[in-house]
């Protein structure tokens, strides 16, 4: 993703993006052109007070809009927008930490940033909290909405430039007489992020009950080669415990115990492997990938393609602070796709585990990778 500087050149580009999408959250929940225009006019999105950004994603697609304004104060406050057909994919975090990066690489050297939300608007906070930012101020019937004829509360998140350059958040800390209010304990249920996401040549995405039939066909297709490293290839495969099994997989992810992760042909739709996040230490932020790959389509790339895409959804979207991938030394497809892809071989543990072929004791290579 990138800040794209808006131009007067792209006045209607502006005006048909304001007017086109809809802004539930903000004074003018539909915009009219005239409106838009007057205050591009009064220098309202570019100006010696305020830039305006296009964010665009990694296909260059413009997928929001950010004006950062007060540039000319020791606090400027911005006013962030994504288009509506792409909220809820991961981009209010990602455009947050851009705009934090350029406030306070600026050669004024500003103090702090801050910005302001409704109290109900969830995915705004949700993206303050995950970039850094902290709730600062929570003011009572302070936020007017037109449409409803009405007063909401209205929150004030900061960041200040010592935080950013540290790469640390610090709570405010509130001096009252009354007890202060204790925060929930952390439920991984209530974290919200993307169930699928798409590679170069592949959909991934959390399992469904309708996979049984294609996941039952590539295990029976694949089982030989599975049987000396997987604990459920030791036996043949069976259409109802396959169906039973994604049903609890479903579940499971819904729980955030454990994700596994189907992936799939982008042009044909059909099941090539799978993988996922399992051994998930929510509190470290630690995940483990597994993977397996039907034997049709071996040596193609899936499997590192794949791979791949997992960490990254790992790192940015789960907040990973290690990835591990764990394999027999003797599994030289496993661990290729560990050494393609630079996780580090930390190190081999001893006497680990149980051959699945002869019942011997087998050692454990742990590769991984950590938040840099």
């Amino acid at each position: 993703m990138k800040l794209t500087e808006w131009t007067m050149e792209e006045q209607e580009q502006l005006i048909h993006f304001m007017t086109t999408n809809s802004w539930p959250y903000h004074g003018h929940e539909h915009p009219v052109r005239a409106l838009i225009q007057k205050t591009i006019e009064e220098g309202g999105y570019q100006s010696d007070q305020v830039t305006t950004f296009w964010i665009e994603n990694d296909e260059g697609q413009q997928v929001g809009l950010v004006k950062i304004f007060d540039l000319q104060d020791e606090i400027p406050l911005f006013d962030l927008r994504i288009a509506d057909p792409y909220r809820g994919k991961g981009y209010g975090p990602k455009a947050l930490k851009m705009v934090a990066d350029f406030v306070f690489s600026l050669p004024e050297k500003k103090i702090r940033l801050e910005g302001n939300t409704r109290h109900d608007n969830f995915a705004m906070r949700k993206a303050f909290e995950r970039t850094g930012f902290v709730k600062e101020a929570h003011l009572r019937q302070a936020w007017f909405s037109p449409k409803e004829n009405r007063y909401y509360d209205a929150v004030t998140y900061g960041m200040t430039r010592e935080d950013w350059q540290a790469g640390i958040t610090t709570p405010v800390l509130w001096e009252d007489t009354v007890e202060p209010i204790k925060e929930p304990p952390f439920n991984p249920v209530l974290l919200d992020f993307p169930e699928s996401f798409e590679s170069e040549r592949l959909l991934i995405r959390a399992p469904k009950r309708e996979d049984a039939m294609q996941s039952f066909e590539a295990v029976k297709n694949s089982l030989e080669a599975f049987r000396p490293w997987l604990p459920f290839a030791q036996k043949n495969p069976d259409l109802k415990e396959t169906e039973a099994e994604l049903i609890e997989a479903a579940a499971n992810f819904q729980l955030r115990k454990d994700l596994r992760l189907h992936f799939f042909s982008k042009e044909t739709g059909t099941l090539i492997g799978s993988s996922g996040l399992h051994r998930i230490d929510w509190e470290v932020r630690k995940f483990e990938i597994g993977y397996w790959v039907d034997n049709r389509f071996e040596g193609k790339g899936y499997v590192t393609e794949a791979v791949e895409r997992i960490t990254r959804f790992a790192f940015e979207e789960l907040g990973a602070n290690r990835v591990e991938i764990r394999c027999d030394p003797d599994n030289v497809r496993s661990r290729a796709v560990a050494e393609r892809l630079d996780f580090e071989l930390e190190g081999i543990l001893r006497n680990e585990s149980i051959s699945r072929v002869n019942n011997k004791l087998r050692d454990t290579c742990v590769y991984a990778k950590v938040r840099q």
